[in-house]
């Protein structure tokens, strides 16, 4: 549309459409822009893995030395080999709780999990760079039906490789008259201003 002015000359007036088009396309680059800026690529979700339930093995379960071994049998393979989650679960209470200590900014940081957190942030890197661990001392403290084992770790990514950590797993115990169960586990790697005590390294 045109119009003219108090001179004679010819003023151009947008179509109210085309005025209206103009409008809604500011407002949506507006919208968009506002929400690229504001948000935040969301962090992959991690993988959940399927645990089966199985019946536990006797061996594993009947002593404080069986129920150790496994606790490392279980989550030690080479690259490709899947871990042996399903026996690992029979190992624990249905309510264990892990605790992974490390420390941030000089702050100590309380990784706290489940058995199915555990499982569900560990698999892929195990399956993928291969994972084995394997305990070099052991002190049992024990009274009556409950134990605490103060068990020594070496980790490695092939079985005959050098080690890439080593620290040690506090292991909560009790016997239910029929068998041991892990009431719980904390552990904490070894650091250059932490190292492992002599008295917890072999002999």
């Amino acid at each position: 549309m045109a119009d003219t002015t108090d001179d004679g000359s010819v003023r151009l007036q947008p179509d109210s459409s085309e005025t209206e088009i103009l409008v809604t396309t500011s407002i949506i680059a507006l919208v968009l822009a506002s929400t690229l800026i504001g948000e935040q690529p969301a962090p992959p979700a991690r993988p959940h893995v399927v645990v089966d339930t199985i019946a536990a093995r006797p061996d594993d379960v009947a002593t404080i030395d069986g129920i150790v071994k496994a606790f490392y049998e279980v989550i030690s393979g080479p690259a490709g080999q899947r871990r042996q989650w399903a026996r690992d679960r029979t190992l624990y209470r249905p309510d264990v709780r892990f605790v992974a200590m490390s420390v941030r900014n000089g702050k100590p940081v309380a990784r706290v999990m489940s058995h199915q957190e555990y499982v569900d942030g560990s698999d892929a890197g195990f399956v993928k760079d291969g994972f084995f661990e394997t305990e070099i001392h052991r002190d049992v403290q024990q009274f009556g039906n409950m134990a605490h084992v103060w068990s020594t770790y070496e980790s490695r990514q092939k079985a005959d490789g050098p080690a890439i950590d080593r620290g040690i797993n506090s292991i909560q115990l009790y016997f239910d008259g029929t068998r041991w169960w892990i009431a719980g586990a904390v552990w904490e790697d070894e650091r250059k201003d932490s190292p492992i005590p002599q008295r917890y390294l072999k002999k």
